[in-house]
C-alpha cells in the first residue's frame, strides 16, 4: 500500500467569538482564568484531535503521509502569528525542549558567557547552566525588577553585561509570574549591537499579545497556553543563519536530507547523508501527530478573532479585575503602561491573608486562577466574559471574608 500525500482536510469549522464559551461545554470552572498555565482544550482541538487518531486507526501507517503532510499546514500557521516564513519553524514537544535545543547546539566556545534574569521561569535558565556546564560557559544572572521600572524598563545593567562580552541573552517575552512584557526589539537591537544572539521563551506572550519575531535570533513556544493547543506540541524558531550554524548534537534519523528514501527505494540506505541545515532537523524522529493537530486548530481559532482583538479584549477584563481587586486592597502588580501589559494580571493579597489561602477558597468559589511564586494570577483568555468580573469580585468577597 502507498502512503497517502495529500494534506487532511481541516476539521469541521468551528467558530470563535470573544467572551464565548460554547466551544467548551465540559468546563466545570464558571471562572476559568488559568489559561498561563493550561488551556483547556475546545471543541474544535477536540475534534482535530480525533480527526488523527481515527485516521491511525483506519490506516494505520497509511496515515502517516497526510499527516506529515498537515504539519505543513501547521508551521504556515505558526509563521503567520510571529511574521516568519515557515522553513524557518521546527516542531519540538514543549518550550524546554526548543531552548535546550539552542542550549546544545549553539556554536559555543569555552569561557563564552551567557546572560539570564533572575525571576525566571526555570524553563529559561536551567538549559543555559547545564550548557555552561557541559561546555564551560559563565552564566550572568541579572535582576529581572530592572525591567519593571516605573518611567520603563532601564537596560542599563544589560548593556554594562554586553559590554563585556557575552554570546547569548535568554529572556522570556512575558514574565510568567507579574505578566510584564519585555521590551524585545530594544533589548534584541542591544544584543546585536555588542555581538550576542537573544533567544526569546514565548510561551506567556504567542496567542495573546501581539508579538512579531522581527530580528530575534531565536523564539521557542509550547501550544498548551494562550495557543490553546495541547500539552507536547510546541515548535522553535530560528533565523536561517543562525540554524545553519547550530551544531546538530541533537540530530537523529529523520534529521538527515532524503531521511527516510530507503524505506520505499533498495539501495538508499546510508548514514553519511548531511544533516539539514535548517532548524527541522529537531524533527529527529516519531512526531506528536495527534498533539499537532489540535495545535492546529487552537492556532486557528485564535487567527480567527486576531491577536489584536484578543488582546484588547483580556485587557478590558484586567482593567475591570484590576480595579475592583484594588478597592478590595489587593496590590496589583501590572504595568501601569499598555505596551509592558499581557495577558497575566498578577496581584498580592491584603495582610493578613495568603495567596495559597485565597487561591483555595477562590477555586471552592469556582475561579480558577494559581499562584506562582507568592503570586495570585488571573490568566482570561478570549473564552472569558467580561460579565464574569462582578462574579469574580463577587467571589474575592466572600473569600476574604471566610478567611
Amino acid at each position: 500500500m502507498s502512503l497517502p500525500t495529500a494534506e487532511p482536510p481541516p476539521t469541521p469549522p468551528h467558530r470563535a467569538a470573544l467572551g464565548d464559551r460554547s466551544l467548551f461545554p465540559d468546563l466545570r470552572w464558571p471562572i476559568y482564568a488559568n489559561h498561563a498555565a493550561i488551556s483547556p482544550p475546545s471543541l474544535a482541538v477536540r475534534a482535530a484531535v480525533a480527526a488523527a487518531l481515527e485516521a491511525y486507526a483506519t490506516e494505520g501507517v497509511g496515515a502517516f503521509g497526510a499527516w506529515h503532510a498537515q504539519r505543513g499546514r501547521l508551521k504556515g500557521l505558526l509563521a503567520d502569528l510571529i511574521g516568519a516564513a515557515p522553513a524557518d519553524i521546527g516542531l519540538v514537544p514543549n518550550t524546554t525542549a526548543g531552548l535546550i535545543a539552542v542550549a546544545q547546539c549553539f556554536p559555543w566556545q569555552a569561557g563564552d558567557r551567557v546572560v539570564v534574569f533572575e525571576g525566571e521561569f526555570p524553563t529559561n535558565v536551567t538549559p543555559w547552566q547545564q550548557a555552561a556546564a557541559a561546555f564551560g560557559l559563565e552564566v550572568v544572572t541579572l535582576p529581572v525588577a530592572d525591567l519593571a521600572r516605573p518611567g520603563g524598563a532601564d537596560l542599563g545593567p544589560l548593556e554594562a553585561a554586553l559590554r563585556r562580552g557575552a554570546r547569548l541573552v535568554a529572556i522570556s517575552a512575558v514574565q510568567f509570574q507579574t505578566g510584564l512584557r519585555a521590551p524585545l526589539e530594544a533589548i534584541t537591537g542591544l544584543c546585536h549591537a555588542h555581538g550576542a544572539q537573544i533567544c526569546v521563551d514565548a510561551i506567556q506572550a504567542l496567542g495573546v499579545v501581539p508579538l512579531a519575531v522581527g530580528a530575534v535570533d531565536y523564539l521557542a513556544c509550547g501550544g498548551h497556553k494562550w495557543m490553546m493547543g495541547l500539552e507536547g506540541a510546541g515548535f522553535l524558531y530560528a533565523r536561517p543563519d543562525r540554524a545553519a550554524a547550530l551544531r546538530p548534537r541533537l540530530a537523529g534519523w529523520l534529521s538527515h536530507e532524503q531521511a527516510a528514501d530507503f524505506l520505499f527505494e533498495p539501495g538508499r540506505l546510508r548514514y553519511d547523508k548531511p544533516i539539514r541545515p535548517r532548524i527541522d532537523f529537531l524533527e529527529a524522529g516519531a512526531p506528536n501527530s495527534a498533539g499537532y493537530a489540535g495545535l492546529e486548530a487552537g492556532v486557528g481559532l485564535i487567527a480567527q478573532l486576531g491577536v489584536e482583538r484578543i488582546f484588547d479584549h483580556v485587557q478590558r477584563w484586567h482593567d475591570a479585575a484590576e480595579a475592583g481587586l484594588i478597592e478590595r486592597g489587593f496590590t496589583s502588580l501590572r504595568a501601569p503602561d499598555r505596551a509592558r501589559r499581557s495577558g497575566v494580571l498578577g496581584v498580592r493579597p491584603p495582610a493578613p491573608h495568603t495567596v495559597a489561602g485565597l487561591a483555595a477558597a477562590l477555586g471552592e468559589r469556582g475561579v480558577a486562577c494559581t499562584t506562582p511564586d507568592g503570586v495570585l494570577r488571573f490568566a482570561p483568555h478570549w473564552p472569558n466574559a467580561l460579565g464574569e468580573v462582578p462574579r469574580l469580585l463577587d467571589a474575592v468577597d466572600d473569600a476574604l471574608a471566610s478567611a
